[in-house]
């Protein structure tokens, strides 16, 4: 298909990696060359950075400078299709929440399928949240104050950690952020039938993805795999939903802005046209420089 991208992504398109996932260790190694090659991101230096393990799961914590006053907390989860990623792709993002949105940002390295399918990365960003709330008073984080986001992938775990928190009484959540989120594993949409060329994902990506992710059970205390077949979501936190115009997860994104809305909850959803899943690799296009302030602003708004 042709595709009305925004003048400033689209010279860009033929270059971006291609994200085939039939060979998962393949995939994992062109990902890891594709960032070793990326410019490096310089980082405030007005945050603080330390690893550790949150009750057995690795995360990485971000502090930002000044007042030593509790802050928000802001449990982050990188994305990647749950079968990539680590704490090295939401690391510069990470650091810009910290810096420019003032929270304790606490980055999840979940376990990936499909060594480890559903619910094991779901239960560890779920450990991982848990963990913040029960040391906030050495992280320097107001408990009252906590919110969960990812993207992608991510988004999608953050929706479920939502569900999560909801099914087993807590912790309670301020908000939750849902970038580009993959929410539904039937890929029925229009958009996820239509866009299967597109860059970095598509149909067939998100066929794999599910599968991978799906290889055993697919419910967790009566709380789905796939946030979208939920079928009450009322009492979740306030949510921000962003999606892109040429993303085959476009419709189950605005599907589920709408579900929240009808169930009374709070939604403040934006929708990028001519963008693709992960415009964000083109850091110096104003449509992704206005994603990621829109980002930061609903994240220091909401908490």
């Amino acid at each position: 298909m042709t595709y009305a991208y925004d003048p400033e992504l689209a010279p860009w398109v033929a270059m971006l990696p291609k994200n085939d996932l039939t060979d998962i260790a393949a995939a994992r190694a062109n990902v890891a060359e594709v960032m070793a090659q990326l410019p490096e991101r310089e980082l405030p230096d007005t945050v603080t950075i330390r690893d550790t393990t949150a009750s057995g799961v690795p995360v990485r914590i971000y502090t930002p400078a000044g007042d030593s006053g509790p802050r928000p907390g802001f449990v982050f989860i990188h994305g990647g299709g749950f079968v990539l990623g680590d704490l090295e792709f939401a690391h510069a993002e990470s650091a810009r929440i910290a810096d420019e949105a003032g929270a304790v940002v606490v980055s999840v390295d979940y376990r990936l399928a499909p060594e480890h399918p559903f619910p094991a990365g779901l239960e560890d960003c779920y450990t991982a949240l848990g963990w913040t709330v029960d040391n906030a008073a050495d992280l320097g984080i107001d408990p009252a104050r906590v919110g969960v986001g990812g993207d992608s992938a991510g988004g999608g775990l953050a929706a479920s950690v939502a569900l999560l928190a909801r099914a087993r009484g807590g912790p309670a959540l301020r908000f939750q952020y849902l970038g580009i989120p993959e929410l539904d594993d039937r890929l029925e949409t229009v958009s996820m039938r239509a866009f299967v060329d597109t860059p970095l994902w598509n149909r067939p990506a998100a066929e794999l993805s599910w599968k991978y992710y799906l290889s055993g059970e697919s419910t967790l205390d009566g709380v789905h795999a796939a946030p979208a077949r939920a079928a009450d979501l009322s009492g979740l936190p306030p949510a921000f939903i962003s999606t892109c115009e040429f993303d085959p997860l476009r419709d189950e994104g605005l599907d589920y802005a709408q579900r929240l809305l009808q169930a009374g909850v709070s939604v403040e959803l934006h929708h990028y046209p001519g963008t693709f899943h992960g415009s964000g690799f083109v850091t110096d296009a104003a449509v992704t420089k206005r994603m990621i302030a829109d980002m930061i602003s609903a994240i220091r708004r909401a908490l």
